[in-house]
């Protein structure tokens, strides 16, 4: 057993609910120039990859909120995969957050170009997870536990798809 906060098994339904938010706050971002709105995202991102989605609030607020409202069934997916795609998400936001701190602190335009770069990279991600169920990060992490960077033992579930559909029969988180 892991000693992870981040579920073994998680709901894809959720996941993808948790993605069009982060794509409407990039989305937002993005619009109104309000770079300062990536470090809240960067602090949701670090406390889902490290703390699981019970302290992030984004993921809180989904869960509570938005999915008891869809009527879709849970379609449980593994977790490591998500939690690897939340921690791409904590460097991307973080390091534009850090980015937009530099440039405003030195007026350089060159450090702009890059939060703005990094935006739209935090609105094509998120649209693609929550509109198509792709996710790159998953995607990734895949490629990487088949080049034996990522050990199989990291993730069960991907390797054995049979534990989903067991996983079926028992609550998701």
């Amino acid at each position: 057993m892991r000693s992870s906060p981040f579920p073994d098994i998680v709901d894809d339904v959720t996941v993808r609910l948790i993605a069009a938010v982060v794509l409407l706050v990039s989305v937002a971002t993005l619009a109104s120039q309000q770079w300062w709105l990536l470090s809240l995202l960067a602090v949701d991102f670090t406390l889902r990859a490290t703390l699981g989605p019970r302290r992030s609030p984004v993921a809180r607020m989904v869960q509570s909120w938005v999915r008891p409202r869809v009527p879709a069934a849970p379609r449980p997916t593994a977790g490591p995969p998500k939690r690897f795609a939340a921690a791409i998400g904590a460097a991307l936001t973080a390091t534009a957050t850090l980015a937009y701190g530099l440039s405003v602190a030195t007026g350089a335009e060159g450090p702009l170009v890059a939060v703005i770069g990094i935006t739209v990279v935090m609105v094509v991600f998120p649209a693609l997870e929550s509109l198509l169920g792709l996710c790159v990060g998953c995607v990734l992490f895949a490629q990487l536990m088949r080049i034996g960077v990522v050990p199989e033992e990291v993730c069960l579930d991907c390797a054995d798809i049979s534990r989903r559909a067991q996983a079926l029969r028992t609550p998701v988180s």
